[in-house]
């Protein structure tokens, strides 16, 4: 069963990059990350319908409002606050990890040594810094990513 939609493929959980010989933590962690992303991908977007909601706020803060909700919307947004605080939690532990440092070698320009990431020794930026940084979806202007790696 596959579905599109934000640029993602979805699959069954557990089938996207599955390897039998893969240790039982990672795979679990693999199917878990996975049948979240399913699950927001069969969601319907709040965005537009966020906007013109905000109008309606109630002197007591909150919006009255009647609604046609499917499954995968009830679902998506039971989990939705603790997913998000999984995943930005996720975000800054592998931040932590994987941050520049100098890589001690000689160089001919002092003011830009050659940096290597603290966890994975890859030139900075390290290919998971690269793929946090596409995926978060900062422009290329807020982040100096250099083309090596």
């Amino acid at each position: 069963m596959a579905k599109e939609g934000l640029g993602h493929v979805c699959r069954a959980p557990g089938s996207m990059n599955a390897d039998k010989s893969e240790d039982p933590q990672r795979q679990g962690l693999r199917e878990r990350l996975e049948t979240i992303l399913i699950r927001t991908e069969k969601a319907t977007s709040w965005d537009d319908e966020a906007g013109r909601l905000r109008g309606l706020v109630n002197h007591e803060g909150y919006v009255p409002i009647r609604t046609r909700l499917a499954v995968e919307d009830l679902d998506f947004l039971a989990d939705a606050r603790a997913d998000l605080l999984r995943f930005s939690e996720l975000g800054l532990r592998l931040l932590d990890l994987h941050q520049p440092r100098d890589a001690g070698g000689i160089t001919s320009d002092t003011a830009h040594p050659i940096l290597r990431c603290r966890s994975c020794m890859w030139r900075w930026p390290c290919p998971t810094f690269r793929a946090m940084s596409e995926s978060f979806g900062l422009p290329r202007s807020d982040v100096d990513l250099p083309e090596s790696a």
